[in-house]
């Protein structure tokens, strides 16, 4: 018996519209998708009998029989990981627009709760990093630049691979040092930490210190008053970096070089420790990557500091302080 007009008429539409989603990702299509669409399971059984879809993964098929090109294989690794699926990683990074690096498997990011299976040429990673926050939705779902950077040198296979990683996407305009940086701060742990923390630094220009100069200019642009002294201190490296008193009301900040902060702490440890020595002592602690990629949390806290020991934060380093000389 023939099938009626108006159901081959319906079923040609569900077909197009399937097709039409498939093209805005690459020519690939999940299951789940096209059961929103209307298209039975039979239906798509039908369709690569045909040799008209191909197979792509458990979840996913293409409505052509052809090669998939790199941009379909990104959209259906995030398809095969679910609907909280996102690129990550180097893979991420590719999908952005990186060039002169390559990889055989295609990584995605699902929470740990998802069920979603890694296949050939795809890993999904159940990560307690996930964070649905950093995902661009533009185009084939990704992490951001720069916390796909950040992973990709997590997880890549050497120390020289995990610097380079973190250094191309700087390189390449995908992302800046300081998004980067300030990504890097949320590692806790990681046997990598303290080297990638360096690399930033050099990405950063961190080889040289905050010069005097620059924190002037910073002091001057939050208005606060200009330190009593500031002593550029060089270090056997050749590096140099600073330390600034206000001798009025008793305030220091010591700038301290990577070799001071990073085998030990972290930006984030670095704050803290102020916000309990605010409470007591006034020596306070500033890394050079957390003036770096963090200034404003650092000179809340000098600006604190000065205004709790009777500093009216109303001069800036253009006025030097009452009864004192500048250097």
């Amino acid at each position: 018996m023939d099938e009626p007009a108006e159901l081959r008429r319906l079923r040609a539409q569900r077909i197009a519209r399937a097709v039409a989603t498939a093209t805005g990702q690459g020519g690939v299509v999940s299951l789940a998708q096209l059961r929103a669409l209307g298209v039975t399971r039979s239906q798509v059984r039908a369709q690569v009998a045909a040799s008209r879809w191909q197979r792509v993964h458990s979840q996913v098929v293409a409505v052509h029989t052809g090669p998939l090109s790199g941009h379909g294989c990104l959209w259906a690794a995030v398809l095969e990981g679910g609907p909280q699926a996102y690129l990550d990683g180097v893979s991420a990074l590719i999908a952005e627009g990186l060039n002169g690096f390559t990889w055989d498997v295609i990584r995605v990011s699902v929470p740990m709760a998802a069920r979603a299976r890694s296949g050939p040429g795809l890993r999904v990673v159940r990560t307690r990093r996930y964070a649905p926050g950093v995902v661009i939705r533009s185009g084939v779902p990704r992490a951001r630049p720069d916390v796909a950077a950040v992973h990709a040198a997590l997880w890549a296979v050497s120390d020289k691979q995990a610097v380079l990683l973190l250094t191309m996407p700087v390189q390449q305009g995908l992302t800046t040092a300081e998004r980067t940086g300030k990504s890097l701060l949320r590692v806790r742990r990681h046997r990598r930490r303290t080297l990638l923390h360096a690399a930033v630094l050099d990405l950063l220009d961190g080889v040289r210190s905050v010069s005097e100069a620059e924190f002037a200019t910073e002091c001057r642009r939050r208005g606060l008053p200009k330190p009593t002294r500031q002593v550029v201190r060089r270090r056997r490296d050749g590096r140099y970096y600073l330390d600034v008193y206000w001798d009025e009301w008793g305030v220091v900040v010591e700038i301290d070089g990577i070799q001071h902060s990073w085998a030990t702490n972290v930006v984030g440890d670095a704050l803290r420790h102020n916000d309990i020595t605010l409470d007591s002592d006034v020596v306070l602690h500033a890394p050079l990557l957390g003036l770096r990629v963090a200034a404003d949390e650092f000179f809340a806290q000098i600006a604190r500091a000065l205004r709790e020991r009777g500093c009216p934060l109303t001069g800036t380093c253009d006025d030097p302080v009452a009864g004192t000389t500048a250097s």
